[in-house]
């Protein structure tokens, strides 16, 4: 397996229990990226899922994850329980635990993802940004900020969003980047959940601050992504009471939109 499909994988221990290990080098400050953690949590549905509907509904198609604490890196252990088994969705809750504390629940909507046309969709619908070869690598410094997970997952912003990291941000609440998995790994159903949610928070586009940790987070996975990096725009809405919504649109490197998320996180400002 290449590296992204091997940090976020599952084993089974029976009775709807699973086993994973979360990595150190997927973090932030420390802390588990929300979307890597609901990658291994919606792994264990997929899991749950195929041995109910004998495989018909493999794909990932949503996923609703409240964060209860952040999960240090090391063995977490699952329980999965299957609530419906539908003739087109199965419904799994997942809930992640460790050293008998649960971290996070996440209830996952499989289904079977197709190549259907778009019906319709609306005019102020985001539209992808410029091509990869037109950005730049993303790596702060590890000794400034240290963020783990962009030594193995590539980010690469487009022109005129790095303001933030000179600490003059534009204020327009946006971040935009290609995102490209270790080893040119491509992205599934499942790993689209960590492009997602793996973008600096669109909050420093704002204001300086530190880690934003989530407190929900839903993503819909919307078509299978075509090989290659994805291109993903985070946008927030409003800051408010230490809280603020971001929500991000993910294409793929054809131009399809593959992915949708929104967030609710906690923030502090100034």
């Amino acid at each position: 397996m290449s590296e992204y499909a091997d940090v976020s994988a599952v084993t089974s221990v029976g009775d709807h229990r699973w086993t994973a290990r979360i990595d150190p080098g997927w973090t932030i400050l420390g802390n588990p990226n929300g979307g890597y953690l609901q990658t291994v949590m919606a792994r264990a549905a997929v899991e749950e899922a195929a041995a109910a509907d004998d495989g018909g509904h493999p794909h990932t198609v949503a996923v609703s994850t409240h964060f209860l604490r952040s999960p240090r890196p090391g063995a977490v252990d699952l329980s999965s329980e299957l609530l419906r088994r539908g003739r087109t969705t199965t419904q799994v809750r997942v809930r992640m635990s460790q050293n008998d504390q649960v971290t996070g629940e996440s209830l996952v909507t499989l289904g079977a993802l197709g190549d259907a046309d778009v019906d319709w969709a609306s005019p102020e619908l985001p539209i992808p940004g410029v091509t990869k070869d037109e950005c730049s690598r993303y790596l702060p410094p590890a000794e400034a900020f240290p963020v783990e997970i962009l030594r193995h997952v590539g980010l690469y912003l487009h022109p005129g969003q790095t303001a933030f990291t000179s600490g003059e941000p534009r204020g327009r609440g946006e971040v935009r980047a290609w995102v490209e998995l270790p080893d040119g790994e491509d992205f599934t159903p499942e790993s689209l959940l960590l492009a997602a949610d793996v973008l600096p928070p669109a909050t420093f586009d704002v204001t300086p601050g530190g880690w934003v940790p989530t407190i929900e987070l839903s993503t819909y996975v919307r078509a299978v992504p075509v090989p290659g990096p994805v291109n993903v725009l985070l946008s927030a809405g409003m800051i408010r009471g230490e809280r603020v919504d971001e929500s991000a649109t993910v294409w793929d490197s054809a131009g399809n939109l593959v992915a949708q998320s929104r967030q609710l996180a906690g923030i502090r400002v100034g």
